[in-house]
């Protein structure tokens, strides 16, 4: 089945010709696309680096130096998520300057292209919970981000919440995706139906999670943050899909704002070159578990966890081109 509430769209029903008015929207939404942290400077450039891990008694481990690059180039590859064990999806930009969602597989080290979209750019790719879509938020012609589904099969895309724009990050619960949608003012909203839509909060982080085997979503509440000598912290909440209620998970690792489960109890970040857990139903706070050092990369930011929890991706600065 599909994901509910959608409509579809093909692709070459755009407009051919961008007008006066639409060039100005376009410009607009790249400013929001800059102030939100989106498009990419020059500079930055980022990797895909593989670590080998197993679960312990004491968490996940880290298998010594077995740290593999899967992308090793001057460029932006980021944005990692796990579709299934072996195939792994994530942003890449291209040499004319749009972004594609692209797909490796593990066995067999090759790169497949999900979409080839030179007029339109494409982020944070996710798998639906039916399993036969990529989600990805476009980047439209006429500046519009909006939701768009593309089949595993390599079929047409579709559109999903048409009047839902414009989309910055979203999250999947199920076959609802939370979506944090820029404007006046910014707001993270769950749509339970076309005329149903939840707000949650107003100023989130980028990492929106479902939290596993419960309810709820997770999120980073950045709307009060607190400033301490080794960086700013916010919160760590959750959006009980069924009650209708926000939980405070804890406060997130001060300068970081990735993260991912391991567990329903368990959740994993990174600063620097550290990764950190927390158990959220012990008072231990954040416990370093393990440091990545390679040569020529500085710190990591996004992280993605393989279902048999034995792969873990993280997204590394480059610091040599």
């Amino acid at each position: 089945m599909h994901p509910k509430y959608f409509t579809t769209a093909h692709p070459l029903n755009f407009l051919t010709r961008i007008s006066i008015h639409q060039k100005i929207v376009k410009a607009f939404f790249l400013l929001i696309f800059l102030a939100c942290g989106w498009e990419l400077r020059a500079q930055e450039s980022f990797d895909l680096i593989m670590l080998e891990t197993k679960i312990g008694p004491m968490g996940l481990h880290v298998v010594p130096e077995s740290a593999q690059s899967i992308t090793n180039r001057s460029g932006y590859d980021n944005q990692p998520y796990f579709i299934n064990n072996e195939q792994l999806v994530f942003t890449s930009k291209a040499k004319n300057g749009s972004s594609d969602i692209i797909m490796y597989n593990f066995s067999n080290k090759k790169f497949t292209n999900m979409t080839r979209t030179p007029d339109f750019s494409e982020y944070s790719p996710a798998l639906t919970d039916c399993g036969q879509y990529i989600s990805a938020v476009r980047v439209e012609a006429d500046g519009n981000q909006r939701l768009w589904l593309y089949p595993i099969n390599m079929g047409e895309p579709e559109l999903l919440y048409d009047d839902i724009m414009p989309v910055a990050y979203y999250g999947w619960f199920g076959n609802i995706a939370a979506l944090y949608v820029l404007g006046e003012p910014n707001k993270l909203i769950f749509p339970y139906g076309k005329t149903d839509l939840q707000p949650i909060a107003f100023e989130v982080g980028r990492s929106i999670q479902a939290r596993p085997k419960t309810q709820t979503i997770a999120y980073i509440d950045q709307s009060k943050p607190t400033k301490t000598s080794s960086g700013t912290t916010y919160t760590l909440k959750a959006y009980d899909t069924k009650k209708r209620q926000l939980i405070t998970l804890g406060e997130t690792l001060e300068g970081s704002e990735d993260f991912i489960w391991l567990d329903k109890h368990r959740v994993i970040m990174a600063k620097g070159k550290d990764l950190y857990m927390n158990y959220l139903n012990k008072d231990r706070g954040w416990e370093k578990f393990a440091s990545v050092s390679l040569p020529g990369y500085g710190d990591i930011s996004r992280l993605a966890l393989s279902p048999k929890k034995d792969k873990l991706v993280l997204v590394m600065e480059r610091l040599v081109n």
